[in-house]
């Protein structure tokens, strides 16, 4: 797995450019992401140990699955666009405002042909907020040191060709912290199809 290489830049790259376009055009129309979702195979399938997620989010999962969590939490519906790019990449952007996250959660996705490849759930948090995001994924994957990048500091784990990292900094006196999740696998797939063209 080439995690940290050109396929998770590239991905991570339209994530951010989901972003500004997707904030300067208004909200788009929710796309039918229950019709996209590719068909599952007949018979119990064997449990993923290997996933990594937060709050019940995960890389990996399809558009129409991570669609219903957030209904769960009684998130937005999500909006989503085809990417001018590559039609096989669907960015996504929706908003919770759960107990669990302590506020309100802006939520961001790219997927490739319906499997979530990148999620980000970004918002401004107290500092007991922010210990407690810290605390679950201790907690879940074990204590890992924290790296430091100008303003920001940054944890993550890996597991099998994933990764989950936890973002935060200092904005105009507020912390602003992000969970992104992240799967390898989804991104190979994508890179290897793309080098083939």
């Amino acid at each position: 797995m080439r995690l940290f290489g050109r396929q998770l830049s590239i991905a991570l790259g339209c994530l951010t450019s989901a972003a500004a376009p997707l904030a300067a055009q208004g909200p788009p129309p929710a796309a039918d992401i229950s019709a996209a979702a590719p068909e599952r195979t007949a018979g119990a399938a064997a449990p993923d140990t290997a996933a990594l997620e937060f709050h019940g989010f995960r890389a990996s999962e399809t558009l129409a699955d991570l669609a219903a969590h957030l209904h769960a939490l009684g998130g937005t519906s999500l909006h989503c666009r085809r990417a001018h790019a590559d039609r096989r990449i669907t960015e996504c952007r929706g908003r919770l405002a759960d107990s669990s996250f302590g506020g309100a959660v802006d939520v961001w996705v790219s997927a490739v042909d319906s499997a979530v490849s990148v999620l980000t759930l970004s918002g401004s948090v107290d500092p007991a907020q922010l210990d407690a995001w810290r605390s679950d994924l201790e907690a879940s994957y074990g204590r890992v040191g924290a790296t430091v990048q100008g303003p920001q500091w940054m944890m993550q784990w890996v597991r099998r060709g994933r990764m989950i990292r936890l973002t935060w900094r200092l904005t105009q006196g507020a912390k602003v912290a992000s969970v992104a999740l992240v799967d390898g696998r989804v991104l190979d797939a994508w890179g290897r199809d793309r080098a083939r063209r």
